[in-house]
């Protein structure tokens, strides 16, 4: 099995919504990523990150978003362009796995058409309830006609342990994570924005953005417990880390 790391975009946001006593001018730029698991019995996506439209016109496809997350990629920092790289077309994907559906984490749904989209049972109902839109929900990324297989629990995605996915709420009411098992490398807990930043879990403090600040502390409490097991947590929009990391043709095995 291999795991590679694809950019899917890039933004700029306020500093001050991750970081307690930022000045509120000051900006944060955040990378947006998928993870390619290859897997012989198929092929997966987890998350499929932000629309390649917004890189021209994030306004005319996000709304009032484009206020608060501010792309700042180029066309060939976006999902399929990354994809291209390992070799394989969005026909090639079998499973998509969106940790939540936000527009960052989603955009690329509906290229995916032949994949069965896996998400946690209680996004699907907030990305689904009155006001939806508000919460930062855009029906048009998330819901792109294909099969969505509804994750109540903890999954053996292939049934021998390799990928599990785990609920890890907080963000949002029904954020996934993946632990991915590989044989040479490890294990990596694809964390998405369970844990955004590294610094707001190892400070224990939620970002401004958190549905659920109880659950979200929780969650770190288990992420933590599982970093503890010999997992590489993955964040879901950490610079630092994105910077370390190998990417695209290159992964992990």
């Amino acid at each position: 099995m291999k795991l590679n790391f694809l950019a899917a975009g890039r933004l700029r946001m306020k500093k001050s919504i991750y970081v307690p006593g930022a000045d509120r001018n000051e900006t944060i730029d955040l990378p947006v990523s998928s993870a390619l698991i290859r897997h012989k019995q198929g092929n997966v996506l987890f998350d499929t990150g932000c629309h390649p439209s917004v890189v021209d016109n994030a306004e005319d496809h996000w709304g009032t978003l484009a206020k608060l997350m501010n792309p700042i990629m180029s066309a060939g920092e976006t999902l399929l362009p990354s994809l291209a790289c390992t070799g394989l077309g969005p026909d090639d994907i079998d499973i998509v796995v969106n940790s939540h559906f936000h527009p960052d984490h989603c955009g690329c749904n509906q290229f995916f058409g032949k994949a069965t989209i896996l998400a946690h049972t209680k996004e699907i109902e907030a990305a689904n309830a009155p006001g939806a839109e508000n919460a930062g929900y855009r029906r048009a990324d998330w819901n792109t006609g294909q099969t969505i297989e509804a994750v109540s629990a903890e999954k053996d995605l292939f049934g021998d342990s390799s990928v599990v996915l785990l609920p890890l709420p907080g963000h949002t009411p029904g954020t996934l994570g993946a632990l991915v098992s590989l044989d040479r490398d490890g294990q990596f807990l694809l964390a998405s924005d369970s844990v955004s930043l590294r610094r707001n879990l190892d400070a224990d403090a939620a970002p401004r953005n958190t549905w659920n600040v109880d659950q979200q502390l929780k969650t770190f409490e288990e992420v933590r417990r599982i970093e503890r097991r010999g997992a590489t947590v993955i964040c879901g929009h950490d610079d630092q880390q994105w910077q370390v990391l190998r990417k695209g043709s290159e992964g992990y095995e």
